[in-house]
């Protein structure tokens, strides 16, 4: 376990314990927030919560135990394709099954690794296991996600994804069919409240807003394209959820398995189908589309099929 003890500076006045924390002594918000959980932190000799606020001359003990942290592994990855790259950014089509970047938590195949056998040469901004991250998938969700090359690349693209200047354009089968077929789902999204694995439309949780258009709709299931104005962790999933409408397959939030096995889904019907950004140095308006893998095709098909039986 790690210790640090040292006055607020004035520059701190009023922000949050955990993120004052993070900027202070260079560590994860998440460690942070941990420390204060465990009631390693406190203010003038008094324990604090990481949502108190932070007073500049008061004096800041803080103990933290130092994560974990994971590496990347060269390793080919079946199925990651290559959609553009250039000297600042690659932009892959990500499978099913393959996370975007190593994490204690997974041991499976990641972008990251892929690209670095591939041989690769990834910006070196950011935590060493989520360099040239700018943004993720999901492990169960597959399409279109672009990784820095360059540094410039990852600060620029950093702050387009924060400053919402990135589309992001999904497509999910849905369960049932959405009252209105368009419009904008605006709740906040949060750490469930009785699973850790889990996140839920709470009112304690981060800004979300997610609008959808309804594509085409099936018996017991609708093509729903779904464009992120925020980026929040399980955003498309909780909200449809929230709607009584989880994407087909999502047993975690909800989805009938006995549909899933009908369509032989074994994961949610989500795809990541296009994303475009201003090129982070040619300043050009680029825009890259991934086609649905072999399940989700197939999924759909099935689905169509339905319409034409008696």
């Amino acid at each position: 376990m790690e210790s640090r003890s040292l006055p607020v500076p004035d520059g701190l006045d009023g922000e949050r314990v955990d993120a004052g924390i993070a900027r202070m002594l260079g560590i994860a918000r998440t460690t942070a927030a941990q420390a204060c959980d465990e009631g390693t932190v406190s203010l003038d000799g008094h324990p604090v919560k990481k949502s108190e606020k932070l007073r500049a001359g008061s004096w800041l003990e803080v103990s933290w135990n130092s994560p974990r942290v994971a590496e990347i592994t060269p390793a080919h990855v079946e199925g990651l394709r290559i959609l553009f790259e250039d000297d600042d950014i690659v932009v892959v089509d990500k499978p099913v099954g393959v996370a975007a970047h190593p994490a204690v938590s997974w041991e499976g195949p990641t972008v990251l690794g892929g690209l670095a056998a591939a041989g690769y040469r990834i910006s070196t901004s950011g935590a060493p296991e989520r360099a040239g991250i700018v943004h993720r998938l999901d492990v169960g969700t597959s399409g279109a996600m672009v990784v820095a090359k360059s540094e410039i690349a990852y600060e620029r693209l950093k702050r387009a994804f924060h400053d919402r200047k990135v589309e992001k354009t999904y497509h999910a089968v849905v369960q049932g069919q959405l009252d209105p077929l368009a419009g904008t789902i605006d709740a906040p999204i949060g750490r469930h409240p009785s699973s850790s694995w889990k996140f839920a439309v709470t009112g304690a949780g981060k800004h979300a807003v997610t609008h959808y258009d309804t594509i085409e709709a099936f018996p017991g299931a609708s093509l729903v394209e779904i464009r992120l104005e925020t980026g929040r962790t399980h955003q498309i999933r909780v909200h449809m959820a929230a709607q009584r409408h989880p994407c087909v397959g999502d047993l975690l939030y909800g989805a009938d398995p006995v549909l899933a096995q009908r369509l032989d889904l074994s994961r949610q019907w989500l795809h990541a189908r296009q994303l475009a950004f201003v090129h982070p140095t040619t300043g050009v308006w680029v825009d890259f589309f991934s086609e649905y893998p072999a399940d989700l095709q197939h999924a759909l098909t099935v689905l169509k099929g339905s319409l034409t039986r008696p």
